[in-house]
């Protein structure tokens, strides 16, 4: 019998010790049931080959070449990424909607001894209930902002925050992108469906009792779209707006993007990106800063010239947030600033800050 999933939750209650993906690497890649590891019965290739065949020539065809390819695959499965499991194991199966794949790879494993279980419905009956979670769902819990412009650690205070035990969700953190021209990420964002999957675990492990702090975006971090009730409740929230000197911005920044300081080909190619808001000579004078290694001068200007007035442009909000101050930007000051944030929070958000 299969596995029916009707929450989100129901997989940690699942009698399980793996979950297994038999789904193609490009459907994996896409997206796939936190936890889940990929064992595909079926490769891209293979799986585009059976599909043509499917639909242009003999369905029968089509199920005969794919039962083959299926059994060729799960020997080769079982012959290395399985070959050291015990006779206990409870793996637990799904492709993309309960069907063949995942039922032929789950025949085999039970041939084996193993007592394996397929999930109804596949990926395609989580994928409805991450919707379900985030766009069919109301977002009740009180939502703080923590808005600041670049440079103001607001990612460190999330983290601390969450340390605390505060509710937190990081947005940018699950979009895997730092939400600005210089905020991309090795490995690229994580596909819309992926980026929803990650937020939905978030969301379903909340208590919508309690405050929870978002840092400021907009409804995009980069390509990732914030779900709209989820965005519905950050544009009502209400906001605490983080301020710290330009120098000690400047010097945060230089650790916090190391990754980009440390390879010059990327930094001069994203300073270039800057190119349609600014001024040839301006362009070069932040290359030269670049080449010169002068990176706590460059990241000063950057600020000055190209984000500050952009963050006040678009956030004309944060002229009536409640402020917090900060300092040096060292551990002390940000443990202050954690102090203050959490010990404000309300069940209607930020009150006593």
């Amino acid at each position: 019998m299969a596995y029916v999933l009707s929450s989100l939750a129901d997989l940690d209650r699942a009698p399980h010790d793996a979950l297994i993906d038999v789904r193609s690497p490009a459907e994996y890649a896409e997206d796939h049931i936190p936890g889940a590891f990929n064992l595909p019965v079926l490769d891209d290739a293979e799986r585009a080959r059976v599909g043509t065949i499917y639909s242009r020539e003999n369905p029968f065809k089509a199920r005969k070449i794919g039962a083959a390819l299926v059994a060729s695959n799960a020997a080769r499965h079982l012959e290395t990424a399985l070959i050291d499991k015990d006779g206990g194991w409870r793996p637990l199966v799904y492709c993309w909607r309960g069907g063949q794949r995942s039922g032929s790879f789950t025949s085999i494993l039970k041939q084996v001894g193993w007592r394996a279980q397929t999930i109804e419905g596949g990926y395609r009956t989580y994928r409805r209930l991450v919707v379900r979670e985030l766009y069919e769902t109301p977002f009740t819990a009180p939502v703080t902002l923590l808005g600041g412009n670049t440079g103001t650690a607001k990612t460190a205070l999330l983290e601390r925050l969450q340390a605390r035990g505060v509710q937190v969700i990081d947005l940018e953190g699950l979009a895997h992108h730092r939400g600005s021209v210089f905020g991309a990420r090795p490995g690229g964002q994580p596909s819309q469906k992926a980026f929803e999957t990650a937020l939905a675990q978030v969301i379903g492990g909340l208590d919508q009792s309690r405050p929870v702090v978002i840092e400021a975006e907009s409804s995009k971090v980069s390509q990732c779209m914030v779900p709209p009730a989820l965005w519905a409740a950050m544009k009502a929230a209400p906001r605490l707006e983080i301020t710290a000197p330009l120098a000690a911005r400047a010097r945060y920044l230089v650790s916090a993007y190391s990754d980009i300081i440390d390879d010059p080909a990327r930094l001069a190619d994203t300073l270039d990106k800057l190119r349609p808001f600014h001024a040839a000579g301006q362009i070069d004078d932040w290359q030269a800063l670049a080449r010169a290694g002068d990176m706590q001068r460059l990241a000063a200007e950057l600020m000055a010239a190209h984000y500050d007035p952009r963050y006040a442009k678009g956030h004309e909000a944060a002229q009536r947030a409640q402020e917090i101050q900060l300092g040096d930007l060292k551990d002390e000051d940000l443990d202050r600033a954690v102090d203050r944030i959490a010990g404000g929070l309300s069940r209607d958000g930020a009150s006593g800050v």
